[in-house]
C-alpha cells in the first residue's frame, strides 16, 4: 500500500516537471495575426510591419569561458525563402539558433526579429517565431491533440480560436489522424512532426527547425523535406543541419558556418559557381593516347592536361583546366578537328555542394577571405549585455 502511494507521488511530481519544463520553452508566448487573402495565406507578428528583411544578425558573440562559440557572425534573412545554416558538429549552428530564439543571451553583437531586438524586446520578438529544437519539447503523456491544446494555451492564443488552430497545424503537418493517441505511442517520425504542429502553431511568420531529421529513417526524412518544403510556402523557414543531402534538397539560400564564423552565404548554385576557380572540361576523343596529349598540352589557353582511367584502348580519357578566366572549349573543338580527332564527350566539371563544403570549412580565415563582402548582406554593429544566466 505505502508502495502505490510513493509511486502516485513520484508519478505527480515527474507530471509536475515535465509542465514547468514546458511552460519554461514557452516563457514568451507567441501571438500572430492570421490574414487570409484569395488563395494564399499571409503570415505577420502582431505589431510587425512589412520589411525586406524579417532576421538581422549583427557582429553576434557568443563566448563559454576562454572557446568562442559563435566568432562575429552577421548575416540577414529575407522573407519567404527556405535558409540553411550549415555546418560541422560544434560549428555554431545551435547556440545561433537559441540565440535567435532567445534561449540564451550573447557576450555582444545585436539579433533583430522584424525589427524587435531579442535582447531588449524579447517578447515582441518572440511572437514572430516558431520553434523546433533538436529534441521537441514533447510531453508524452499527453494525446497529440491535449498536447496541442496546452501548447496554444501556453502560447496565450485568442481562445475562440485555439480549435481552429490545432486544427489546421495537424492538418499542415500530416498527424490528424494520431490525434487520439498518446504522444509516447507514437513513432519518432510521428513525434517530429508533433514538434512541427506545436512550432506552427498559431502561424508565425518565422520557422526554425534544429536538426530536424535526426534519428530519422530515409522514408521519414524524405517525408520531413516534403513537409519543410510545404512550410516554406507560407513561412521563412530557418534549418540547420550537418547533412549536406539535407540542405541542398530543401534550400534556397546557404550559410555555411565553421569554427563559429560565416565563411558563405549564398544561392545553392552560386556558391558553386564562386568556388569553382578555373574552367575544367572533361574529354573522351577517339585517337592516339600520346598525340591527343601532347595537343591539348600545346593550347596556350590550357594549364594542366589530366589523364583519367582509359576505359577504351582507341579513346583517351581525359580533363583539361583552363588558366584563370579562360574558356578554352572553342580551341580544343578546333584542335581536334585540325588533327583529325574525334570528340567523342565534353563535360564541364563542376563542384558538388559537398565539394564547396570541405573547402570553405578547411579554411581558416574570415568572410572576406572567402566571398567577397558584396555578397553577403552587411549592417551596422551594436552590443547589448549578456544575461547573467549566461555566466556572467
Amino acid at each position: 500500500m505505502c508502495n502505490r502511494k510513493f509511486h502516485k507521488v513520484i508519478t505527480f511530481f515527474t507530471k509536475i516537471k515535465h509542465i514547468f519544463s514546458i511552460r519554461s520553452y514557452y516563457r514568451k508566448p507567441t501571438v500572430a495575426k492570421f490574414v487570409k487573402t484569395d488563395g494564399f495565406r499571409d503570415f505577420h507578428a502582431a505589431g510587425s510591419k512589412e520589411e525586406k528583411i524579417v532576421i538581422e544578425i549583427s557582429h553576434l558573440v557568443k563566448k563559454y569561458g576562454d572557446h568562442i562559440a559563435v566568432n562575429d557572425l552577421t548575416l540577414t534573412v529575407e522573407p519567404g525563402k527556405i535558409y540553411g545554416f550549415l555546418g560541422p558538429n560544434g560549428a555554431g549552428k545551435s547556440t545561433t539558433m537559441n540565440i535567435i530564439t532567445g534561449y540564451l543571451g550573447a557576450t555582444s553583437g545585436e539579433v533583430k526579429i522584424n525589427g524587435f531586438d531579442i535582447f531588449a524586446q524579447p517578447e515582441e520578438a518572440k511572437k514572430c517565431v516558431g520553434y523546433l529544437p533538436e529534441i521537441p519539447p514533447l510531453y508524452v503523456d499527453m494525446t497529440v491533440r491535449e498536447y496541442l491544446n496546452f501548447v496554444a494555451e501556453l502560447k496565450k492564443l485568442e481562445k475562440s480560436l485555439r480549435n481552429k488552430y490545432v486544427e489546421e497545424a495537424m492538418e499542415t503537418t500530416g498527424i490528424t489522424a494520431q490525434q487520439s493517441r498518446l504522444i509516447r505511442n507514437l513513432s519518432k517520425g510521428y513525434r517530429q512532426r508533433v514538434g512541427f504542429a506545436q512550432a506552427v502553431l498559431g502561424y508565425p511568420e518565422i520557422i526554425i527547425l534544429d536538426e530536424p531529421t535526426v534519428g530519422l529513417d530515409p522514408k521519414q526524412i524524405i517525408e520531413i523535406r516534403d513537409l519543410i518544403k510545404e512550410l516554406g510556402k507560407n513561412h521563412t523557414v530557418i534549418l540547420s543541419s550537418h547533412i549536406l543531402s539535407e540542405i541542398s534538397a530543401v534550400c534556397d539560400h546557404i550559410f555555411i558556418i565553421s569554427k563559429g564564423k560565416l565563411v558563405a552565404g549564398d544561392s545553392t548554385e552560386n556558391l558553386m559557381k564562386q568556388m569553382s576557380g578555373a574552367q575544367e572540361i572533361e574529354l573522351l576523343v577517339k585517337g592516339d593516347n600520346a598525340a591527343v596529349q601532347e595537343t591539348f598540352t600545346g593550347i596556350a589557353e590550357v594549364e594542366k592536361c589530366i589523364p583519367l582511367e582509359q576505359k577504351d584502348k582507341a579513346c583517351v580519357h581525359l580533363n583539361l583546366i583552363a588558366k584563370p578566366g579562360m574558356d578554352i572549349r572553342e580551341q580544343v573543338f578546333a584542335s581536334c578537328v585540325n588533327h583529325g580527332f574525334v570528340i567523342l564527350q565534353m563535360n564541364p566539371v563542376s563542384k558538388s555542394l559537398e565539394d564547396v563544403f570541405l573547402e570553405l570549412t578547411e579554411k581558416e580565415g574570415t568572410q572576406k577571405d572567402v566571398l567577397p563582402e558584396k555578397k553577403l548582406h552587411f549592417v551596422k554593429p551594436h552590443f547589448g549585455k549578456e544575461s547573467k544566466e549566461d555566466g556572467k
